[in-house]
């Protein structure tokens, strides 16, 4: 199957989602932080020195999603219906996991805003941290489920209901 952003003479372009119909389309992705015991406690705690480490990082996510359009070259930029951001704390491994549920009603599919608002969050939490863990690391960004358009519904192989 051929790469969609390239034209016949191997030049990229934006794909023309002209003719094709609108549908609801969702998007679910999710990525993980990992970090020291004692920042994940100033994250739990709501003590960083930069303030509610997850508050900023659900807006940031938020934002990133609004704006895919303008930070993916080729991405075409889309009417948000939705966007949720969840955030799971992991004691046993000192971790944060990121989930972001985007949705529209649109020509083509909103997987690149989730995506893009799951690596933003998970930045954001990086950010307001690293004065105190330099070492976090930011793992596993993927795409947990889409919906709608004509290649409809898919699902990660690894995640369950």
């Amino acid at each position: 199957m051929p790469l969609t952003h390239f034209d016949a003479g191997g030049q990229a372009h934006m794909v023309d989602v002209g003719a094709k119909a609108e549908t609801e389309r969702l998007a679910r992705a999710a990525g993980t932080i990992t970090m020291q015991a004692a920042t994940l406690a100033l994250v739990k705690a709501g003590s960083a020195k930069k303030g509610d480490v997850l508050g900023v990082a659900r807006i940031a996510a938020i934002q990133a999603a609004k704006r895919t359009g303008e930070l993916i070259p080729l991405c075409h930029p889309l009417p948000l219906t939705h966007v949720a951001v969840a955030f799971d704390i992991d004691d046993e491994r000192c971790a944060v996991r990121c989930e972001v549920t985007a949705q529209t009603v649109g020509r083509t599919g909103i997987e690149m805003e989730a995506l893009t608002a799951v690596a933003v969050g998970l930045l954001t939490i990086y950010d307001m941290c690293k004065a105190v863990d330099r070492g976090m690391r930011i793992d596993g960004v993927g795409l947990l489920e889409k919906s709608g358009g004509k290649s409809g519904h898919w699902r990660a192989p690894d995640v369950g209901e």
